[in-house]
């Protein structure tokens, strides 16, 4: 008998609750107020239990009724959630969000839409792998995320459509005590040759056999930008970073601005842009996403 209640019967049950009479209950469902007794009649047939207590001028809730009249509402709204997101997904809507994301993005920017995204994709699940270079774009082109947000790697791939989203100002810092931090002028690379240069280096094999601003014979390779931070802090060696990663340094004295006139274009900007696949489109969440990053 259970096995054949119906979503209707339950909303019938908690307009009934919720309104105080069967009467009220049939105006707000816009049913006859003998439909309404009819199908809480057979509610209580089904379920065994008298949920209404009938013997005065309003209906009351009995015990049992007071008891599952909250299962009720639960079902309702698990209902609703439902239906809600069926009707999303029919629209269009991502069942999940795989995003990859430069590790040169400024975090702060990151978080705000990963926040927003939440709030206003509640259902939709995200998945953010953080990576640098060719292994930002390989996750895309390996069918494990819907976009990838590119700037260490300077090529587009040419599967992919892209959205500009914003510059990243990148600087060359050493720290205090290093021998390149004590010139006050722009610096040549027979002088920057002679010291360990500390760079990203890429996980995957998009750019193998390709250099992005090695300039020293000295190199350093390491695939976390984190590690390079303290490195670079620790005076083991010189490179570009990020400016919102090091601006506090900079601004503190535990890193030095470096200026090379070797590579005047070294330590510039990451322009960063949203990419993924011309035949796979971001879906509405996706496409949400990209917008927010490019607002923040």
């Amino acid at each position: 008998m259970l096995d054949g209640l119906s979503m209707d019967q339950l909303r019938t049950f908690i307009a009934a609750a919720d309104e105080g009479s069967f009467s009220a209950a049939g105006r707000k469902l816009r049913r006859a107020q003998s439909v309404v007794s009819h199908t809480l009649a057979n509610l209580e047939l089904q379920v065994g239990l008298i949920l209404f207590d009938r013997s005065g001028r309003y209906p009351r809730l009995t015990e049992a009724g007071q008891a599952l009249l909250e299962q009720a509402r639960d079902a309702a709204n698990s209902m609703d959630a439902f239906k809600a997101r069926a009707r999303m997904l029919a629209g269009g809507l991502e069942p999940e969000l795989a995003v990859a994301v430069d590790v040169m993005f400024p975090i702060a920017t990151l978080t705000d839409a990963v926040k927003a995204f939440h709030h206003q994709f509640p259902a939709t699940p995200l998945r953010l792998y953080v990576e640098a270079m060719g292994a930002v774009a390989q996750p895309l082109l390996d069918g494990r995320c819907r976009i990838a947000v590119i700037g260490s790697l300077p090529d587009i791939p040419s599967a992919c459509a892209s959205d500009y989203l914003t510059g990243v100002p990148s600087v060359i810092v050493a720290a205090p005590g290093h021998p390149l931090a004590k010139a006050k002028r722009a610096l040549i690379r027979a002088e920057i040759n002679k010291h360990v240069q500390l760079v990203l280096t890429d996980r995957s094999t998009l750019t193998a056999g390709r250099e992005f601003g090695v300039m020293s014979q000295q190199v350093w390779r390491l695939a976390d930008l984190g590690a390079k931070h303290a490195f670079l802090r620790a005076g083991l060696g010189w490179g570009s970073m990020p400016l919102h990663m090091v601006e506090q340094d900079l601004a503190d004295g535990r890193l030095v601005r470096l200026s090379l006139r070797a590579h005047p274009l070294l330590g510039t900007a990451f322009s960063m842009h949203a990419i993924w696949l011309k035949d796979q489109p971001p879906g509405p969440a996706g496409r949400w996403f990209v917008d927010r990053l490019k607002s923040e």
